[in-house]
């Protein structure tokens, strides 16, 4: 995944795109959202896996920007 992309995530997104990122592959993925011990937090709605961009921003070491922008712009700047 280039630079530009992790910068465009949503806030949220499917286990998925997190996976891709990190150089997951599917199945080890789900295997270790499963177990608890994927590298990101994981959240689980219903049946879905989902992961939030400051947590993987946070994990890859990427700055993370204010919500008002303050702060930490350049870090949006792709």
């Amino acid at each position: 995944m280039t630079h530009a992309e992790l910068m465009a995530l949503p806030v949220s997104f499917p286990l998925e795109t997190a996976n891709r990122a990190l150089s997951i592959g599917r199945t080890q993925g789900y295997f270790m959202a499963k177990t608890g011990t994927y590298p990101v937090r994981v959240l689980q709605l219903g049946r879905a896996y989902r992961v939030t961009r400051y947590d993987l921003w946070s994990y890859l070491g990427l700055p993370i920007a204010a919500p008002d922008g303050a702060g930490g712009g350049e870090a949006l700047a792709a």
